[in-house]
């Protein structure tokens, strides 16, 4: 399976994702930009690369290993994706942070780099990551508008917040120990693989051909919106995980 962990940057997606991996069995690691990022990379480019990883993540699939992935992603451009109702099963985190500590680690790590104006875009990407998350009728236009043309947005955008598909699981970083919160990834790839294996997992493969009602009623998976704890920028930043 796919998962995924999302969200705007310096909340330590790739930290955690990383350190996850050195604790678990059949699991590749990647990050996002790996590969590099363009000079002027967009919202095409980012689609673009989504559904790269998609495929790699189906390559992994064949041998038999998960796929965990550090990036921007958000959870509706990975089910746009042209590929992605081949996956197995596919999860989300989004791992935040408060904009005060979000602030603070952009200037200490990125020093210099970003003027206040890109700042505060990177805030914005994140408040809009946290309300996607909860709600795909929430600012659509922030990752459809002038996307790229193979993405099949019309996979979601007719769905609720009440449907089981929309999932995804919030992890908070501020103020947390990294091992507590690397603790916290390991127990959600575990619990997502065990839901893939049992059944329960509302991303598992169809999920794009059932109805809302096949979704909300047929699914043993617990409410998607249950929470553990407690961004260019908001038309789509494109770099940085």
């Amino acid at each position: 399976m796919l998962l995924k962990l999302t969200g705007s940057s310096c909340s330590g997606k790739t930290t955690l994702a990383y350190s996850v991996g050195e604790r678990l069995g059949r699991l590749a690691v990647h990050d996002f930009d790996e590969l590099g990022v363009p000079e002027g990379a967009d919202r095409w480019w980012r689609n673009r690369m989504t559904e790269m990883w998609v495929r790699r993540a189906l390559e992994y699939q064949a041998r038999g290993v998960d796929l965990l992935l550090a990036g921007q992603s958000p959870l509706g451009e990975l089910l746009a994706s042209p590929s992605a109702p081949l996956l197995d099963g596919i999860a989300v985190c989004l791992v935040d942070v408060s904009d005060e500590a979000r602030r603070a680690r952009l200037t200490t790590r990125d020093s210099g780099r970003w003027d206040a104006p890109a700042v505060d875009a990177f805030l914005g990407w994140a408040a809009w990551h946290r309300k996607h998350a909860d709600d795909p009728r929430y600012r659509p236009d922030v990752i459809i508008d002038s996307s790229w043309p193979e993405m099949a947005w019309h996979r979601w955008t007719g769905w609720t917040a009440d449907d089981r598909r929309w999932s995804t699981h919030l992890l908070n970083t501020t103020d947390r120990p990294v091992a507590e919160s690397v603790d916290e990834v390991e127990q959600w790839v575990t619990e997502q693989r065990d839901a893939l294996r049992s059944g329960r997992l509302t991303l598992s493969r169809g999920w794009a051909d059932q109805t809302a009602d096949r979704a909300d009623h047929d699914s043993s998976a617990p409410p998607p919106h249950a929470r553990q704890q407690g961004r260019r920028p908001l038309p789509g930043c494109s770099a940085g995980s």
